[in-house]
């Protein structure tokens, strides 16, 4: 099979893709220029952390905003904080299981609460319950008067027909699965101290963020590059470039409330995955193999009251897909991180 041409400009280094995912847009950098006061970012150790931590820091500056950016997390990788330190975001080590360190955290009027637990959870069920709704009570507790954005996932929804559009807000909750129930565990105890408190927030059902490391497509480029089957029972799916899905969570500080504003974050399209194997194969110039067939129904998000909201994302699917395709043809690192999109009965 011909490899067809890469029209995108590819990205090329590590050091690029970070630069390109913390890039802020004129509409976060905006936000900081009306937003006072420091920003708390919960987990900032994580997947998307630090590409949230360094667009808000990298915002500000172009604001002319001198607030801090502080980053929470254990930093079990040093390297991690050492990065976060070099560009500008302070950082403090925690745990947020206890209750006593939570407490010591430095005041801020702006918290972004990232932390969570979702792969390990079949095996590890008490620890995943603990970080997704013990932490947010000591979180929600501590900062009852900060606004606050709280991610969550769009597994809190049930799988939906394919031909749906995809789950919105108002459809209710039927979590598949220990680590789906604990994260609506986690919306609701974020519920109850908003509603005690009034403490203004958004839970953020995101579903899913990609880049060029980590995520679906690159999942499946990886298949199609080293010929092995992709999975399709999990036949369509949700996702959107993290630097917009980062962009749109800071976006929502402006947004929260009493009750949360709940809001689903993904792109516009309902991406079939074996679309997405041919479209990959052409790039890569290999035939993809595939195993089992498609379901009907499938974890889908309506993201249309974010759209609405933000316009749609700034980078296009296609042009994604593009750059895992030149990534992954480079041998350029990834985080070893599968997703398991294929997952349908929630065992992650």
């Amino acid at each position: 099979m011909a490899q067809q041409q890469i029209s995108q400009p590819p990205i090329t280094s590590v050091e690029e893709l970070e630069e390109r995912l913390s890039r802020p847009t004129p509409e976060v950098v905006q936000l900081f220029q009306q937003l006072q006061g420091d920003l708390l970012v919960l987990g900032v150790g994580g997947k998307m952390g630090p590409t949230l931590a360094r667009m808000a820091r990298r915002a500000m500056d172009e604001a002319g905003n001198t607030a801090k950016v502080i980053g929470v997390a254990r930093f079990s990788q040093p390297e991690v904080r050492e990065r976060l330190e070099q560009a500008g975001v302070q950082t403090v080590a925690c745990d947020l299981l206890d209750a006593d360190a939570v407490n010591d955290l430095p005041d801020a009027p702006n918290v972004v609460f990232m932390a969570g637990m979702k792969f390990g959870t079949t095996g590890a069920e008490p620890l995943t319950w603990a970080m997704n709704t013990i932490a947010p009570a000591y979180v929600a507790n501590r900062f009852r008067r900060s606004r606050l954005v709280a991610f969550s996932t769009g597994n809190v929804y049930p799988l939906v027909p394919v031909t749906s559009g995809g789950a919105t807000e108002e459809t209710p909750p039927a979590p598949i699965g220990e680590y789906a129930q604990s994260a609506l565990g986690r919306e609701r105890v974020f519920e109850y101290f908003s509603a005690r408190y009034a403490t203004p927030m958004v839970i953020y059902r995101l579903n899913y963020a990609v880049e060029l490391r980590y995520g679906i497509i690159l999942d499946v480029a990886q298949k199609v590059w080293a010929g092995e089957p992709v999975p399709l029972a999990m036949g369509c799916v949700n996702v959107i470039w993290q630097g917009d899905a980062c962009a749109w969570a800071l976006r929502c500080l402006h947004l929260a409330q009493s009750p949360p504003l709940v809001l689903n974050a993904t792109g516009p399209e309902t991406l079939s995955i074996r679309h997405l194997a041919h479209r990959l194969g052409e790039l890569m110039g290999k035939e993809p193999r595939f195993e089992g067939v498609e379901a009907e129904t499938a974890l889908l998000s309506n993201a249309g009251r974010a759209h609405r909201l933000f316009g749609y994302p700034t980078v296009a699917v296609d042009t994604v897909i593009q750059w895992v395709a030149y990534w992954v043809m480079q041998g350029l690192p990834t985080l070893n991180k599968p997703t398991h999109y294929e997952v349908r009965d929630g065992r992650f």
